[in-house]
């Protein structure tokens, strides 16, 4: 039954206009990282990049090599808009994204991973069969069909992103108000709105919209009844969220991800020239059903599971960040802290304070003086410099961290050396110090 529900034919009009939404919002991610500077930032002006631990083999492009990447990445965008060789438009972006998001977690955005993700289901979707140069080219490739797991693929995805990000919610920090006090408090010199986000109601708001919001926001585009408000709702939502926090394109593409709720018809009707399609019921499963359905199913557990990994480390994930990343744990803590470097010879014994400002940018000091991680990272990077001069050394810390509001703590364990000691990706790091009650 389940095989039949998920392998019978739909109208694609979904499909083929979130593909022309999906790629004029690549383009536009793309060429406006470049125009704003994000990309000068974020791989040119440092010195080094910290990417994800296992991946420091990706490295920005020297020079204004980074500018051409974004280019091709955009341009990979317009293909995808118009159905050019999408297949490999398509794919070529999400090898290209994926780079860009695993070579630095310095502008670390959960956005940004699950654009990642999209861009791999995207690129093995049936999205150019209709509206498209590739049909123009070659009409025999054209469908106004699909499958229905291609819909209820997006939809699941969602739903995971959503609900965890609901669940993530439900702690003190958000029932208090205390963090999104603190998140609205850098907003207070916005024009026009910058007053009215420090108000005690408007936090309050805030708190109960953003966790059934959440919660509820899938169910009610699903059901026809409660659709249009729901979608009114979304609108209102993630514009709010656009203007408040600037997080790029991730409300627009939320919008987008809209059309997958609607009816078909509905959809075909406000978009696309072809109005009227008939949708011919084949009742043969195609021949490589049982390897989709694998991978999906392999997929959808690993993204059910990996936001729920930090429940099997030691102690807490808004204090040790273990476990958080990949995790749609979005918009719930802000941490500050201070830091001091020792590399120490281990030949003569010196130790020596080292200047941040000679190795690292404004943001990357901030992270490396909050993040366990990137501490780590630093120390090793350290580490090599130093062994290129023919020195052994170790690296340690003095390091204060506060989550929200409350006080400074010691966060990294002063008499461990962090150049010596390995990274550990699936249990806890025991230099970083436990976390105090408050």
């Amino acid at each position: 039954m389940i095989q039949r529900f998920l392998f019978k034919r739909i109208d694609n009009a979904q499909l083929i206009v979130f593909r022309v939404f999906y790629g004029l919002l690549v383009c536009a991610e793309c060429f406006g990282a470049i125009i704003t500077g994000w990309v000068r930032k974020t791989f040119i002006e440092p010195q080094f990049n910290f990417s994800f631990i296992g991946f420091e083999w990706l490295q920005p492009l020297p020079g204004n090599g980074m500018y051409v990447y974004f280019i091709v990445m955009g341009i990979c965008g317009i293909l995808i808009t118009v159905g050019y060789k999408y297949r490999y438009s398509a794919l070529t972006f999400a090898f290209m994204w994926a780079g860009v998001y695993l070579m630095q977690k310095t502008s670390y955005n959960n956005h940004y991973y699950l654009l990642m993700l999209l861009a791999f289901i995207m690129a093995f979707l049936p999205a150019n069969r209709s509206f498209s140069l590739d049909v123009k080219l070659k009409p025999s490739l054209e469908s106004q069909s699909m499958f229905n797991y291609v819909r209820w693929l997006i939809i699941l995805q969602l739903f995971i992103v959503y609900t965890y990000a609901s669940l993530a919610k439900l702690y003190g920090d958000w029932f208090d108000l205390s963090i999104i006090e603190i998140l609205m408090a850098s907003k207070k010199d916005y024009q026009f709105i910058g007053e009215f986000l420090q108000q005690r109601w408007v936090h309050r708001s805030i708190a109960v919209f953003g966790i059934l919001f959440d919660m509820l926001i899938i169910p009610a585009l699903l059901f026809k009844p409660t659709r249009k408000i729901a979608f009114g709702l979304s609108i209102f939502f993630h514009l709010f969220n656009s203007f408040v926090f600037r997080i790029g394109i991730f409300p627009y593409l939320s919008l987008a991800f809209c059309v997958f709720f609607f009816d078909a018809q509905t959809i075909r009707n406000l978009f696309l020239t072809r109005k009227n399609v008939e949708i011919t019921q084949n009742n043969k499963t195609p021949k490589n059903h049982k390897w989709i359905l694998g991978a999906l199913a392999i997929y959808f557990v690993v993204q059910l599971a990996l936001p729920l990994r930090h429940y099997f480390f030691k102690d807490n994930v808004l204090w040790t960040e273990e476990g958080h990343r990949l995790s749609w744990r979005m918009m719930l803590r802000s941490r500050v802290g201070s830091i001091r470097v020792f590399v120490e010879d281990k030949t003569t014994g010196k130790r020596e304070q080292i200047k941040l400002d000679d190795y690292l940018t404004k943001k990357q000091k901030r992270k490396v003086a909050c993040y366990p991680d990137f501490a780590w990272q630093f120390a090793q990077h350290l580490k090599k410099e130093n062994a290129k001069q023919g020195k052994e050394v170790g690296v340690f810390v003095i390091n204060k961290v506060r989550v929200n509001k409350s006080k400074y703590y010691e966060f990294i364990d002063p008499d461990v050396d962090l150049a010596s000691v390995p990274w550990k990706h699936f249990s806890h790091n025991e230099w970083i110090l436990p976390a105090k009650e408050e």
